[in-house]
């Protein structure tokens, strides 16, 4: 295996190898790949993984550390089941939802999870269309393709 020349570092306070561990089973072409241990007894300090095929590396650091959505892991998704599947898995036991199909993870982590549907549907060559789209996905926290495609097509949420 090569090593990635460049790697996103995600700086955690204690928890990298947990992190990593759960990050790799959400994707696939996710592995760990190496962790450094000074104490052979103790945690890593350093967690090597690829994360659907991107570097990444988990760093424990300062316990006080505090996370920024300002840095964030973006997932393009497939289809809905998909964007349930990750949006459940990262805000469970202590997740957050946030607007727009953004979260924070229990690690503190902030992710993007996005259909493939949003940037398919915004670039379909319809400003009008694309407004709509862009006003339906201010409405929601996780992102829900369906009322994205209603949006697309000017139709209204219709109530149960």
């Amino acid at each position: 295996m090569t090593r990635a020349k460049v790697r996103t570092c995600l700086f955690l306070k204690r928890e990298a190898e947990e992190a990593a561990r759960f990050y790799v089973s959400l994707l696939p072409e996710s592995a760990i790949e190496t962790s450094y241990r000074p104490d052979p007894a103790g945690p890593p300090l350093v967690v090597e993984f690829t994360l659907g095929g991107a570097p990444y590396m988990a760093l424990n650091g300062n316990p006080e550390v505090v996370a920024s959505h300002a840095t964030s892991i973006s997932v393009l998704t497939e289809d809905q089941a998909e964007t349930d599947r990750l949006w459940t898995a990262l805000t469970e036991s202590g997740g957050q939802e946030g607007p727009c199909g953004w979260l924070k993870d229990r690690f503190g982590i902030h992710w993007q999870i996005v259909p493939k549907a949003l940037p398919d549907l915004m670039s379909a060559g319809d400003a009008a269309a694309a407004g709509r789209v862009q006003a339906a996905l201010m409405g929601m926290h996780k992102i829900e393709i369906a009322g994205l495609e209603r949006a697309f097509r000017g139709e209204e949420r219709k109530s149960a």
